[in-house]
C-alpha cells in the first residue's frame, strides 16, 4: 500500500494558523487520532460542544446545518444523501427533502468540498481531504 498524506491547516480566534501533516500508511485510527490533535488546538469541537452549535440553527441556512452534520458525522467516511437527511431530521428535529439535501451534496462537491462516487445508480459522499475544516467554518461564519 502505497504512503498516504494528509494534511490539515486551522485558524484559531487569535489568527493562528497551525498545519497539521502526517504522511505514511494512513489508518482510520491513525486519521482519528490526528483528528484529535486538531481538536486541541481548539480546530474542532467534539461531542458536546458541537453539538451546541447544530442545536443553535436559527442562525444557520438548511445548507449550513447539512455542512455541519456531514462535519459531525461523516468527517473520513462515505455517506448517502439518506443518511445525511435521516441524521438532519433525528438531531434538528426539523423535516427536510431528500432532493434537498441530494442538492446541496451535489453543490458541496461542484465546489470541491466533497468527494463524489458513483456505484451503479448509488451516489456516495466524503469530505475532501485538502478542504480543510477551518475554511468551512470560516466560510459558515462569514456567510452569517
Amino acid at each position: 500500500m502505497p504512503a498516504r498524506k494528509m494534511r490539515i491547516e486551522l485558524f484559531d480566534s487569535d489568527g493562528n494558523r497551525y498545519t497539521v501533516s502526517f504522511e505514511g500508511q494512513l489508518t482510520r485510527e491513525k486519521a482519528l487520532h490526528v483528528l484529535d490533535l486538531v481538536e486541541l488546538l481548539g480546530g474542532v469541537s467534539s461531542g458536546g460542544a458541537n453539538s451546541g452549535v447544530i442545536t443553535q440553527t436559527n442562525d444557520y441556512s438548511k445548507y449550513d446545518k447539512t455542512r455541519l452534520i456531514i462535519q459531525k458525522h461523516f468527517p473520513l467516511i462515505w455517506f448517502s444523501s439518506k443518511e445525511v437527511q435521516s441524521i438532519y431530521e433525528r438531531e434538528l428535529k426539523e423535516p427536510i427533502t431528500l432532493s434537498t439535501i441530494a442538492t446541496y451534496l451535489s453543490r458541496m462537491a461542484h465546489r470541491r468540498i466533497l468527494v463524489r462516487m458513483r456505484m451503479s445508480n448509488h451516489i456516495k459522499y466524503r469530505t475532501n481531504p485538502s478542504f480543510s475544516v477551518a475554511a468551512i467554518k470560516q466560510q459558515i461564519h462569514s456567510r452569517g
